[in-house]
This record gives C-alpha cells, sequence and structure tokens, in this order.
C-alpha cells in the first residue's frame, strides 16, 4: 500500500503556478489543474506566488490564464489579492487568454470592471507598454 505524502509548499506553488518577469512587468501563469486545487490548497499557493512579488513589485501583473478553462471563489480570492498587491503599489493587474466562460463569470461578478481583458499576453504586454 502507497501512503501519499502532502506536497511542500513550495512544490505546490511550483506545480501549480509559474511566475515570470518580462521586465518590470510580472506574468502569472496558473496550470490548467488550478481549477481542481481545494480552497485552503489555492491559498497557500497563492501566498507562496506572492510571496516574492512583495520583495520585488512589479510595475503591472499579468494575470495569463490561457490554459485555464474556469475557476471557483478561491481563485478569485486569489486574483483579489494580487490586485491590492499591485494597486497599493499604484500599478496594474490585468488578465491575459480569458475565454468566454471566465469572461461570463466575471462579468457576473462584476470583476470584468476591474480588470482589463485582453485576448493574449502579448496583446496584454503591448497594451502596458512592455513587449
Amino acid at each position: 500500500m502507497a501512503i501519499e505524502t502532502p506536497a511542500r509548499p513550495n512544490q505546490l506553488a511550483n506545480e501549480y503556478f509559474q511566475v515570470k518577469r518580462m521586465g518590470d512587468v510580472a506574468v502569472i501563469v496558473p496550470s490548467p489543474e488550478v481549477e481542481q486545487l481545494p480552497e485552503n490548497l489555492i491559498l497557500t499557493a497563492a501566498q507562496l506566488v506572492l510571496a516574492p512579488l512583495k520583495d520585488d513589485p512589479p510595475s503591472n501583473l499579468i494575470v495569463d490564464l490561457e490554459g485555464v478553462r474556469y475557476f471557483g471563489s478561491a481563485f478569485i480570492t486569489f486574483l483579489l489579492r494580487c490586485h491590492v498587491l499591485v494597486k497599493q503599489r499604484g500599478s496594474e493587474l490585468v488578465l491575459a487568454g480569458v475565454n468566454g466562460r471566465i469572461r461570463e463569470l466575471l462579468r457576473t461578478t462584476a470583476l470584468d470592471t476591474l480588470w482589463a481583458l485582453y485576448e493574449s499576453r502579448q496583446e496584454a504586454l503591448e497594451a502596458l507598454g512592455s513587449d
């Protein structure tokens, strides 16, 4: 009988999120599996993803959702935490690669009025003046 060991926190963040710096812009790329993470784990992963951004804040933040089909309230909480972090620094958070299903969720929750939505990461980078 195999015994499952819980994922280490850093492993959890690395497995479900990538953070890339493109000049002074940070790009967070959640994996498609983020949809299946329980709320307690997504919040832990979010804290680990956001920690280095607090130490070295980007001028703007792009969350690239191209690989994500859908998400729930825990991921919305993650997005709101990111939003607060960048707003405190006078920066913007934008979403890229947003599909129709996620657009509808954001429209229903009125979060589409909080964040600019772009078809691709490149379009978001161009809009932020960084490519």
